[in-house]
């Protein structure tokens, strides 16, 4: 985390002044997400049980979790392979005004092919989240805590490390495929320029 709170640090003011909204976290998240489902296309594919086949989506719609008066409801972010980070914060901000209003509609719910479920804003050092139906998958964040890791130079120091949760639907998506979308997102939240040159 510690190479993307660097440029977020770096970065936040003069991105506010430009795009009107801050930039969080949710953001490297989700195009982060969206790089590695058009990667391993099992993680935003889901089973139609009527039809007994297999579907394979070209796009992304995220769902992710936002605050309401009456506890949590999750909206979706449509095709975000087209959005910047720009669209996702500034979206994510209008559903967080449209939740706290009460004005959010089925609509901005439904129709998810992922979810990102942020319990580490509450505090969840880890957890298993549960899959949304029909999607096949869903990404758990947890807290960002300072833990020992071991450099390139075999040094131990402090670095901010957030944990992942993928749960997946075994019939889809099997062990090498959900190991190989968390390292996709992993490698892209480490390097954030791997974003940036589309890597």
């Amino acid at each position: 985390m510690g190479n993307f709170m660097e440029m977020r640090a770096r970065h936040k003011d003069e991105f506010q002044k430009k795009h009107g909204v801050k930039l969080g976290f949710m953001s490297v998240f989700v195009k982060a997400a969206t790089a590695a489902l058009q990667e391993v296309p099992a993680i935003n594919a889901y089973i139609d049980d009527e039809a007994k086949e297999i579907v394979y989506r070209d796009y992304c719609d995220i769902s992710v979790a936002v605050a309401s008066p009456n506890g949590l409801v999750v909206p979706v972010l449509r095709n975000t392979e087209h959005m910047t980070f720009a669209d996702v914060e500034r979206t994510i901000a209008l559903f967080g005004q449209k939740a706290h209003s009460g004005t959010l509609a089925l609509d901005d719910m439904s129709g998810g092919t992922f979810t990102i479920s942020n319990g580490g804003v509450f505090g969840s050092l880890m957890g298993t989240p549960i899959i949304n139906q029909p999607q096949s998958a869903i990404l758990g964040m947890h807290a960002t805590k300072m833990r020992a890791v071991v450099d390139g130079k075999g040094n131990v120091v402090a670095r901010p490390m957030m944990y992942l949760a993928l749960t997946y639907d075994h019939r889809l998506i099997d062990g090498r495929e959900g190991v190989t979308f968390l390292k996709s997102m992993a490698d892209k939240i480490t390097d954030p320029a791997r974003l940036v040159f589309d890597i």
